[in-house]
């Protein structure tokens, strides 16, 4: 009998303990939909509006070329913004010879120089063994016969001292003005390989003397006359077109080139610089700035 009331006892209390339970739950107010959803990070973030991306910056390509300080790094200069709205970054090396342009253009040190006409850089080519091309033909640079110690070219005094460029392509150039001007006749067929060997009839027995190409200006008042190359005489400060007696005639053959490096020709920011160099604005750009002493060539 004590047992069962001892049961009877548990009972009721669990009884009571429901009881008291139920009431509880029953005058808790209800939650709202918001205070009982347990919000994952995902949901979260999928519930955020979502945050435009920033367009990345176009990344800005490099050239580096190698040029004669005149006209060809100052035409340069004048193409770097047409460049720079293309993303592209024009970097101007300056040399004043013939030689180290190519020799680090081959080497890979530029992506291309411009300085040279194309029998320069065939003759280079073959001398040296490199594997530079040209990628455009962007103007003329007329050579003049200029005057030193003797002022002009109706008295020329017996054995004259003429000064000629050194290198193959340029020392020919030169014999063959000297030669259009009746001062020297050379032999049949010696065209743009000429050298002093091949003068075959000297009247006023000039004397040629063989410069390196950027020292003639230099050496001009120790010799009767200099045959100068334009981009040497802006440099000295002498204007091709007012300072010369006489100035050679357009000729295609000598027009000045792009060069880089074989297989580079295609390349779009070679191809943007060639295009670039041969646009209308550059086009005026040098008739204005060189009246005549560099021509931009047709091709």
């Amino acid at each position: 009998m004590k047992l069962t009331k001892k049961i009877l006892a548990a009972l009721l209390a669990l009884v009571l303990v429901a009881a008291l339970s139920a009431c509880s739950s029953a005058q808790k107010p209800a939650e709202s939909p918001a205070e009982t959803a347990v919000e994952s990070p995902a949901a979260t973030d999928a519930a955020q509006p979502e945050e435009s991306q920033a367009a990345e910056p176009t990344e800005t390509v490099k050239l580096v070329v190698g040029a004669s300080p005149a006209p060809h790094a100052e035409i340069l200069e004048a193409v770097k913004p047409l460049l720079a709205e293309q993303g592209i970054e024009l970097e101007i090396e300056e040399f004043t010879d013939y030689v180290l342009p190519n020799q680090a253009l081959e080497a890979g040190d530029l992506d291309a120089n411009y300085f040279q006409h194309l029998p320069y850089l065939l003759n280079f080519n073959e001398n040296n063994g490199t594997n530079l091309v040209p990628a455009g033909a962007i103007h003329f640079e007329p050579l003049g016969i200029y005057a030193g110690k003797s002022a002009d070219l109706s008295n020329i005094p017996d054995g004259a001292t003429i000064s000629v460029p050194n290198d193959a392509t340029n020392e020919a150039r030169a014999l063959l003005l000297l030669q259009d001007n009746g001062i020297i006749k050379l032999a049949d067929g010696a065209g743009i390989t000429a050298t002093k060997n091949d003068i075959v009839e000297n009247p006023y027995n000039v004397e040629i003397v063989e410069t390196e190409a950027a020292q003639i200006p230099n050496i001009l008042q120790d010799v009767d006359y200099a045959v100068i190359n334009s981009n040497y005489a802006i440099n000295a400060g002498l204007n091709p077109v007012a300072d010369s007696l006489v100035i050679e005639g357009s000729a295609s053959a000598y027009a000045n080139i792009l060069a880089v490096k074989e297989g580079n020709e295609n390349s779009e920011k070679i191809q943007a610089l060639v295009a670039a160099l041969k646009s209308d604005t550059i086009r005026q750009y040098i008739n204005d700035t060189y009246d005549g002493a560099v021509v931009p060539f047709d091709d």
